[in-house]
């Protein structure tokens, strides 16, 4: 599968912007799908994931009742829609994709086996 982000730009502190990760390849509803982000001499970081299949949904603690994730298997993208942006929330966003990839994992980047392209997200104070 392949993966393209968009959707990322220059946000106010408290404003919202939703990222977009579409999918080509066969199958997409088996792939758990996930965004991570890293912010200047920063490691990469989990922010949320949603399930293959019935779509359940993970986030991060940082980001958790700030950001929602989503899925349109029939159009093959997953949303990331992110509320009361904060300046720390500055960072290169990537989604990525592992195909049934088990509950314990989905934080994990190294069990994600393919990536998009990534998307800044700047959010000026």
């Amino acid at each position: 599968v392949q993966l393209q982000a968009s959707g990322g730009g220059l946000v106010q502190t408290g404003g919202s912007r939703r990222l977009s990760c579409s999918a080509s390849g066969r199958a997409f509803i088996n792939y758990t799908v996930a965004w991570f982000r890293q912010a200047p001499g920063e490691g990469r970081e989990f922010v949320s994931a949603v399930k293959y299949g019935i779509g359940t949904t993970y986030y991060g603690e940082l980001v958790k009742g700030r950001f929602t994730i989503s899925r349109d298997n029939n159009k093959k993208t997953v949303y990331l829609q992110m509320n009361n942006l904060q300046p720390e929330d500055t960072a290169v966003y990537y989604c990525a994709a592992a195909s049934f990839l088990h509950d314990d994992y989905y934080n994990f980047e190294q069990y994600y086996n393919f990536w998009g392209s990534g998307t800044q997200v700047t959010v000026s104070s």
